[in-house]
């Protein structure tokens, strides 16, 4: 897939240009009854994160800018799941709680209603680009910048946001519209992603960079 052409990063937000890409709101995840709620549920609650992230996706959309959303599913047959890492081996071991169909796989109520059909995609993957056709969707609608929101920062954010920046896209995570197991994690991704993408955003600053 060819590269986006981008503008240089820091010079507003074009809204006609932007999407944005929320990562892993499900109940397997967010949720203390989903696969991963022991881990995540207590401090995404704690961090009033969810809350945010709503009213940053409703400003965004009333801004005319595309809300993608990905779910982690396993389909009958595994579909693209690679077990090569300890994180893939569990889900794959689990897979009944994250069929398409299922009650974990999900998006949490608090955002169902934002799901617009045909942006919401599916993968067996930890990022969000990663074959899903979501890349593809983005280049073929001229989308160069992506403003990404998730759970958790240090995983699917973080790989999302590094894979997007090697496609070429401009890629802004927002800081406040994603959390992770502890302060200490979220703080640690962020100060990586700041350096490996165009720059970290509170969900306030990218909504005054608007163009």
């Amino acid at each position: 897939m060819a590269a986006p052409a981008n503008p240089p990063p820091g010079h507003g937000i074009d809204p006609r240009r932007t999407a944005v890409l929320a990562l892993h709101w499900q109940v397997n995840v967010i949720e203390p009854e989903g696969f991963f709620g022991p881990m995540l549920a207590a401090p995404v609650a704690e961090s009033g994160v969810v809350d945010r992230a709503v009213r940053f996706h409703d400003a965004i959309r009333a801004a005319g800018v595309p809300l993608i959303f990905t779910r982690f599913t396993v389909p009958e047959g595994e579909g693209q799941l690679i077990r090569n890492t300890g994180f893939m081996t569990a889900v794959g071991a689990a897979q009944e709680s994250f069929r398409p169909d299922s009650s974990g796989a999900a998006l949490i109520d608090a955002m169902a209603h934002q799901a617009e059909p045909g942006l919401v995609f599916d993968n067996q993957r930890l990022s969000g680009l990663a074959a899903n056709g979501v890349a593809a969707w983005l280049t073929e609608h001229g989308i160069d910048t992506v403003l990404v929101t998730g759970v958790a920062t240090n995983l699917t954010v973080e790989q999302t946001a590094r894979h997007g920046t090697d496609l070429g896209f401009i890629v802004h995570p927002i800081i406040d519209c994603m959390a992770a197991p502890t302060p200490e994690v979220h703080a640690a991704s962020l100060a990586n992603l700041d350096l490996t993408t165009a720059g970290c955003l509170s969900a306030e600053e990218a909504l005054a960079l608007r163009g």
